[in-house]
């Protein structure tokens, strides 16, 4: 019986991969998005011209970017959070990062997914040449939303209720 327990308390390091996963997922995000930046800048210098065009392009390059990092801070988070709650919840994070349980972790997913979906919306406003297509996009986006503020909001309102 011992052994069954020892076997099974020590799988939970197996979570180490979806760490090291979802860490290097981040990083490479990261490294893409900063090369990405840098050569938009770059080619906004190099080619001189400044219109209305270049700045529409300018912007939805840098939106996308945007989107690229915030995708990156949700793996990053997620790593951590799973690192926090399966190997060592001693590690030193700022208040705000601190996870206890699993639904910590997803509610600070849930609000770097919003914060992408905004994005993802925003990027397809500065393209829009007035398709109702975007309508659909807009609506559906906040469904999502107006469903994920429901979901927290019942999991917080349980929690206080367990409380008092």
């Amino acid at each position: 019986m011992a052994f069954v327990r020892n076997l099974l308390s020590s799988t939970r390091y197996l979570i180490i991969i979806a760490v090291a996963g979802t860490f290097l997922s981040a990083l490479t995000l990261i490294i893409y998005g900063g090369i990405s930046v840098v050569q938009q800048i770059t080619h906004t210098i190099l080619d001189g011209a400044v219109s209305a065009k270049g700045a529409k392009s300018l912007a939805l390059g840098f939106i996308e970017n945007a989107d690229l990092f915030l995708v990156a801070t949700a793996l990053y988070i997620m790593s951590l959070g799973l690192y926090e709650l399966f190997i060592d919840d001693t590690i030193k994070l700022p208040e705000w990062l601190i996870i206890h349980n699993l639904d910590d972790l997803k509610s600070k997913l849930i609000g770097v997914i919003v914060v992408v979906m905004a994005v993802i919306f925003l990027g397809h406003v500065v393209k829009w040449h007035g398709e109702t297509e975007i309508l659909y996009l807009g609506g559906a986006i906040g469904i999502v939303v107006a469903g994920l503020t429901y979901f927290t909001g019942q999991k917080k309102k349980g929690k206080y209720e367990e409380k008092h």
